[in-house]
């Protein structure tokens, strides 16, 4: 049984509510007829008035964060009972950008990890690599700890509904793209990783995606690839026209 394609999309700290709206208009006739699951990680204040536009489409809306809590004094946060009721279906966990630029760690990240599942909410979890960790010949065990930390004990029936993610942290908006071959590298390892920590059935049925400067010209070639699954595209997916080409350019994984 082939896994799902994804081709989601990481808006960051781009578009308001009425740019994401009019974003959405432009975007479901383009991807009406795409055979892989599009979704889109807009900015906090852009739920609402996104997953309004994406109603009865086939967008799915979701986050870039959450905290680990469903309530509480932590000022300046957004729990997944808030996200749901917003409209969002799935959250992005564990971007390089958050583990870098705002200090969170595993520990925290596999926290968010669980509070997501608990309440219904789709994990992206990202993992992936330096280029000072890669030059090293330490890529493998960063990504070995990433997954084992983040997804070790979670229940069988829970874990089944988590994406990963692979992003080589020098490749996310550098330019620079890891070939198709170093790629198909990476997520065959990732997935005996969680193989070993989860077993081969889990394993063959979790859908992992590649992120790190994916733009029309290179994501039908990452996807053609036996183990990747989709992608997640950054500054590409802030127009509409070139998110919707590579999601039909990825159309040939199924």
């Amino acid at each position: 049984m082939p896994r799902e394609l994804y081709i989601v999309g990481n808006w960051k700290m781009y578009k308001t509510a009425r740019e994401a709206a009019d974003y959405i208009a432009q975007l479901e006739p383009r991807v009406r007829n795409c055979k892989g699951k599009i979704y889109l990680a807009v900015p906090f204040t852009s739920i609402a008035s996104a997953a309004r536009a994406a109603k009865g489409s086939n967008i799915s809306i979701g986050a870039q964060n959450v905290h680990d809590a469903r309530e509480g004094a932590f000022t300046g946060e957004i729990s997944s009972l808030m996200l749901k009721e917003a409209g969002a279906e799935f959250v992005i966990l564990g971007h390089s950008e958050r583990r870098t630029l705002f200090g969170e760690t595993d520990f925290t990240i596999r926290e968010k990890v669980v509070r997501a599942l608990q309440d219904d909410l789709q994990p992206i979890l990202c993992v992936g690599e330096t280029l000072e960790e890669r030059s090293g010949a330490g890529a493998q065990e960063v990504l070995k700890r990433q997954i084992h930390a983040c997804l070790a004990g979670i229940p069988t029936e829970d874990v089944e509904r988590v994406v990963l993610a692979y992003e080589p942290i020098w490749a996310i908006g550098t330019g620079k793209t890891a070939s198709p071959k170093m790629a198909q590298e990476s997520h065959a390892y990732c997935r005996l990783v969680v193989a070993e920590l989860l077993g081969k059935k889990i394993a063959e049925h979790m859908s992992i995606l590649y992120g790190g400067s994916v733009k029309p010209e290179n994501g039908g070639s990452l996807t053609a690839q036996k183990d990747i699954d989709g992608v997640l595209v950054g500054g590409a997916s802030l127009d509409p026209e070139a998110f919707a080409e590579i999601a039909h350019n990825c159309e040939s994984k199924q």
